[in-house]
């Protein structure tokens, strides 16, 4: 299993597998999100509280949800890093940082816009949108040390270190809702608090946000692999039958 993966893990390998794999990742993200969002935006009822305003809800959900499980997968790969030495892995986490730190960008910025008319202002320090903004700094600063060192290993090490302790944050943006009187609504759970009609849109987003999160991943990983492995033979081999084209 373990020689498999390793296998897997050679950057001439996982270079070409991700190039396989992006364009029906791709697709399948462009057939999703376009279904949900045009489902939920133009047919989903209006909410018998909010209205239309409630229509954020297709935009902001899956990027908090996919906020919190890009982090999670960070620090999966940060530990196999850290632990098996695979630099494969820690170009893994860098990969999904960016794209972490947009999707919670966007859940902080559409939360916000959503909670206007409700709270009266722009910004509340309440615990869910201040344990959301702490998931934005940790992602910028995993970003800074992945960037800060020439030596690659050092780097991932030190950012594979920051990953691993902000994994605490996560269950305190989850659980925050319960564990304190907020302002935020609590936790989307699409087996009861949502109507039926507005529940498969929000799916189809939730799922169509993930595979674009695998795709610019797997984009950015295979420009990382090129990077690192700029002067080796498959490298200049792939740069000379561009160029040749």
């Amino acid at each position: 299993m373990w020689k498999w993966l390793h296998s897997l893990a050679k950057p001439e390998t996982l270079y070409r597998l991700c190039g396989r794999f992006i364009p029906w990742l791709a697709i399948a993200g462009i057939i999703s999100l376009s279904a949900g969002w045009i489902w939920g935006f133009g047919f989903a009822p209006s909410d018998y509280q909010q209205g239309d305003s409630f229509r954020i809800i297709y935009i902001h959900v899956p990027a908090a949800i996919w906020s919190m499980g890009i982090y999670g997968s960070m620090a999966i790969a940060a530990f196999i890093g850290l632990i098996w030495q695979m630099k494969s892995a820690d170009m893994v986490a860098s990969a999904m940082a960016p794209v972490g730190a947009v999707f919670t960008f966007i859940a902080l910025a559409t939360g916000s816009a959503w909670g206007k008319p409700m709270w009266g202002t722009w910004w509340v320090w309440d615990a869910r949108l201040t344990s959301e903004l702490v998931l934005l700094f940790l992602y910028l600063g995993a970003i800074a040390l992945y960037n800060a060192f020439d030596d690659r290993r050092l780097a991932g090490r030190a950012a594979g270190i920051l990953v691993l302790v902000g994994v605490v944050n996560l269950p305190i943006i989850h659980f925050s809702v319960e564990w304190w009187n907020t302002l935020h609504q609590g936790s989307t759970n699409m087996q009861q608090t949502v109507d039926p009609s507005m529940r498969t849109p929000l799916r189809l987003s939730i799922f169509g946000y993930l595979f674009f999160f695998i795709t610019l991943t797997l984009m950015r990983l295979r420009n990382l692999i090129l990077i690192h492995d700029r002067q080796k033979p498959w490298v200049e081999s792939l740069v000379g039958k561009g160029a040749g084209k």
